[in-house]
């Protein structure tokens, strides 16, 4: 009995291996992180930049994106305009505190990897579509990539001879392993 009994329990352990589910490696948002918006005017930064970030590229089903930025983190250089930016008119930070990102699906793509998500900006959420550069070092990697957001979409602010529609966002997100 014990003779037909191991190699079974051994063949049936082996199959269920095969159908058990890889987990996405979950990453910790480091410090230096770099979360810009350019424009002709206005150029800047957010500072506050955090959330979960799960991924392996063995495991794309897996992975997922919850970031979100402190709207009052903004930084343009000009303090008064900080400021401006934080407005009902603007963000109302008061009202919408945080910019928030969530990953629906990711793809493998000719650059890198496709982050699909929707993008939650002063109360208004839309499908955003995010190209995503992965440098991975072993037990650090970074994020980095480009994307553009029409803030009209959003409501933050109005039409403006001065301020365009489009905004080019820029990342840099180094993470390590937790």
């Amino acid at each position: 009995m014990k003779r037909v009994f191991y190699p079974l329990v051994a063949g049936l352990l082996l199959m269920s291996s095969a159908y058990m589910s890889v987990t996405s490696q979950e990453w910790k948002i480091s410090d230096n992180h770099s979360i810009k918006f350019i424009s002709k005017d206005p150029t800047g930064i957010f500072k506050d930049f955090k959330g979960t970030i799960k991924f392996d590229d063995k495991d794309l089903a897996g992975s997922k994106f919850d970031v979100s930025i402190d709207v009052s983190s903004i930084s343009t250089g000009n303090g008064m305009m900080n400021k401006k930016a934080q407005i009902e008119e603007w963000f109302d930070a008061e009202k919408f505190p945080q910019i928030k990102y969530v990953s629906s699906k990711i793809e493998k793509s000719a650059k890198g990897y496709t982050v699909f998500g929707d993008l939650k900006i002063k109360g208004t959420s839309k499908p955003t579509k995010v190209n995503v550069v992965v440098t991975n070092a072993g037990d650090k990697a970074k994020f980095s990539g480009t994307f553009n957001v029409n803030r009209i979409d959003f409501k933050v602010g109005h039409k403006s001879e001065t301020v365009p529609d489009v905004m080019k966002i820029e990342f840099d997100i180094p993470v390590t392993k937790k």
